[in-house]
């Protein structure tokens, strides 16, 4: 499945942005589908996973409270509202999928094996 993240800009530190991701083509029915960021100079690391099945959700110590991701009723779009963001937010961020995630794997960026080309937020302090 192909995804389409969007939704990133520049932002003032306080402010809050919504990134959107949806598969072409198809709905997220069947798919975990998690956000993960990559800061420059730094490895991808988790941000937030919502489960295909139940829509349980999972985040990040760094961003739980302040970030929150959800799915619309069809299924075909994820979320991540982002409020309060911190100049340590800057990052690209990327939405992934995958149909056959365990829940020990779910923050693992390896586990997923459809990405998204990514987004930027710039958060300026």
């Amino acid at each position: 499945v192909q995804l389409q993240a969007s939704g990133g800009g520049l932002v003032q530190a306080g402010g809050s942005l919504r990134l959107s991701c949806s598969p072409s083509g198809r709905s997220f029915s069947r798919y975990t589908v998690g956000w993960f960021r990559q800061a420059p100079g730094k490895e991808r690391e988790f941000v937030a996973a919502i489960r295909h099945s139940g829509g349980h959700t999972y985040y990040a110590d760094s961003v739980k409270g302040r970030f929150t991701i959800s799915r619309d009723n069809a299924r075909t779009t994820v979320y991540l509202q982002m409020d309060s963001l911190k100049p340590e937010d800057t990052a690209v961020y990327y939405c992934a999928a995958d149909s056959g995630i365990i829940l020990s794997s779910i923050r693992e960026a390896r586990q997923y094996d459809h990405w998204g080309q990514g987004t930027l937020v710039t958060v300026s302090s």
